[in-house]
């Protein structure tokens, strides 16, 4: 209209437009190539710099001159029906690509240095580009990288395995992967990742660390369904031998193509792994003490305290090590699956804790082995327990008035911790004051609802010995005010299955973590995750707050404002009372037999047993 009232400027303004939008499409050009444009580096970091120079020799925690051969035999508790470790569906065996025992079969693009919070550096792929707005990143493969059956690793490859993952692997694969806007071939061996858009700061490391499947091996269609086939990797060793349920056995490729590589140095020096099945601890630990298993990873702190007197400890020939981490311990908590209807008010879940006597249990059950966790990332900088929310934090939590409770807030908060009596009368006060806020009472001994006379009460799931006992010792202390608690063990088969469904009211749950949280936080926390089965929000929590301060965390630039990213989402979490949190050990617990060495040195995440090798090949 504009144009049709004033022809004599119609030249003047089209010119002006067209001069415009040329501007436009300049900058759009230039926005582009500063996005993908990126001095080609050997790592990358989650925030600054990568630790390690262009010219490692190897990775820190690393004996390069450790010998090759022998055999070492892992104990697994459980048992396997799956060799398909990137699918929801049945009991995968271990070993195959695993955050404890190594990437051993399937590797990814970039390797992880365990001695920094977050680095990554060239495996599969040389070398990388990453923008400074980190809205894409570029990967170059290595021309020699070859799967097991001898076929190069490609690009096709790489774009087949994100695909593959992003459409039909595990929930976090899915989520992770959905936000990749396109990918690029770039030349004849590079692949770019274009972002959605730059908020998470995280996602070019998790691309780094998608694992690489062959193309011409797996079939997109039925790559849900569990599978014994042994599967083709590029890693260090393949499947030998299969004997389901009951043991798998991995071989060093004598082909491997990575072995000379800095990253690898002093890593994956066994001949042959091999992991044997047991139903219980009991038989697991008594293989152990017979030599037929040569590393047991300690949980039960009875045994830890008393049993390991037996004559391969007296005579040396076994070492019980307590292995020292700069990592936070691990979150173990009875976690209340608020999908079920009696774990739906918030006062209810905190009243519940103070029926827990921390006391009673470490000293009756523990040996007073344990400390009391009050942090979903304790024994770190990370842990919000203890210190005032900063101005940053304040800042973050602003978006969601009333998300954190003041003591929380104020760094004053902790955990009820009980008199070591087991039932004491002031925290029953205290929990019996919040029943009744929520709507219960006492009646006949039984705490009801207060307009159905409904009693209160639910199911704790366990599936370890160690546990139920845990379980009934809560049920005891719960006894007084008259909440009816069952405890129902079940085999590790059905306890998985039960947990991929959230088809259980309690249970004891671990949520591991390492001094950079972050994707995996949405995998465990997220509305998104609340209602995704096989997920491990295991409370099913749905909470705006949970997901905005994750959001904050993917976001930060500076390790400061990290910090202060994820002791704001701490906060949400324990003002949510999603979980009654239970206790720590302060390191790490490991037995083995001395014929297994190890480097002097552990990592900062504690024991790494792809740096072991065996002492008969010295």
């Amino acid at each position: 209209m504009f144009l049709l009232q004033h022809r004599r400027c119609r030249g003047p303004i089209l010119h002006g437009i067209a001069s415009a939008l040329g501007a436009l499409a300049f900058l759009a050009v230039v926005s582009v190539i500063q996005a993908v444009s990126a001095a080609p580096v050997h790592g990358l970091a989650m925030q600054g710099e990568p630790a390690l120079p262009p010219d490692f020799a190897h990775l820190p925690y690393a004996n390069p001159a450790a010998p090759k051969g022998g055999r070492i035999t892992y104990g697994v508790l459980g048992t396997f029906d799956n060799l398909n470790p990137f699918i929801v569906r049945g009991a995968v065996a271990s070993g195959l690509r695993d955050a404890f025992y190594g990437n051993n079969v399937f590797e990814s693009l970039l390797e992880r240095n365990r001695d920094e919070a977050f680095g990554l550096y060239g495996l599969l792929a040389d070398r990388i580009e990453v923008p400074e707005d980190r809205r894409s990143i570029t990967f170059h493969l290595r021309p020699e990288a070859r799967f097991s059956d001898g076929e190069p690793v490609t690009v096709d490859d790489v774009v087949f395995s994100f695909e593959t993952l992003r459409d039909h692997g595990r929930p976090n694969h899915r989520s992770y992967y959905s936000k990749i806007d396109r990918v690029e071939r770039v030349g004849g061996n590079g692949v770019r990742f274009v972002f959605k858009d730059g908020t998470d700061r995280e996602l070019p490391l998790i691309l780094g660390l998608m694992p690489v499947l062959p193309a011409h091996i797996y079939d997109a269609e039925t790559f849900e369904q569990t599978t014994l086939a042994p599967p083709v990797g590029s890693g260090p060793y393949i499947v030998a031998s299969v004997d389901p349920g009951k043991r798998l056995v991995l071989t060093r490729d004598p082909d491997y193509w990575g072995s000379d590589l800095p990253i690898n140095r002093g890593r994956y020096n066994f001949d042959e792994i091999r992991f044997d099945y047991f139903r219980d601890q009991s038989a697991l630990f008594e293989a152990f003490k017979k030599g037929l298993v040569d590393v047991f990873l300690e949980s039960d702190p009875t045994r830890w305290a008393t049993g390991y007197t037996f004559p391969a400890v007296a005579n040396g020939d076994v070492q019980a090590e307590r292995v020292e981490t700069g990592t936070p311990r691990a979150m173990s908590a009875f976690a209340f699956n608020t999908r079920r209807p009696q774990f739906a008010d918030i006062r209810v879940r905190e009243a519940l804790g103070y029926l827990f006597d921390f006391p009673w249990i470490n000293q009756n059950l523990l040996h007073g082995q344990y400390e009391r966790t009050a942090s979903f990332f304790p024994n770190s900088e990370l842990a919000s327990t203890g210190h005032p929310a900063s101005e940053s934090e304040r800042q973050i939590l602003d978006a969601w008035p009333g998300a954190v409770r003041p003591d929380i807030l104020a760094g004053t908060w902790r955990p009820p911790q009980g008199d070591g009596s087991g039932r004491d009368r002031a925290n029953l006060r205290k929990a019996l004051a919040l029943f009744k806020e929520a709507g219960y009472e006492i009646r006949n001994g039984r705490l009801v609802d207060t307009e159905t006379g409904v009693p209160f009460g639910f199911e704790i799931l366990v599936t370890t010995r160690t546990d139920e006992r845990l379980a009934l010792a809560f049920r005891r202390m719960a006894e007084p005010i008259g909440i009816d608690i069952s405890v129902r063990s079940v085999d590790s088969a059905q306890y998985q299955a039960r947990l991929q469904t959230f088809d259980y009211d309690v249970i004891k749950a671990i949520w591991a973590s390492s001094l950079s949280p972050g994707n995996e936080q949405l995998f465990r926390w997220s509305s998104a995750a609340a209602g995704a089965q096989g997920s491990y929000n295991f409370s099913g929590a749905a909470d705006p707050a949970i997901d905005g301060t994750i959001d904050a965390m993917l976001a930060a630039r500076t390790r400061e404002a990290f910090v202060d990213a994820v002791r704001a989402f701490d906060r949400v979490l324990l003002s949510g009372f999603y979980a009654l949190p239970l206790y720590h050990s302060p390191n790490q617990w490991i037995a083995r037999w001395t014929r297994i060495r190890q480097p002097e040195t552990p990592s900062l995440t504690g024991a790494e047993p792809e740096t072991w090798w065996a002492q008969s090949a010295e």
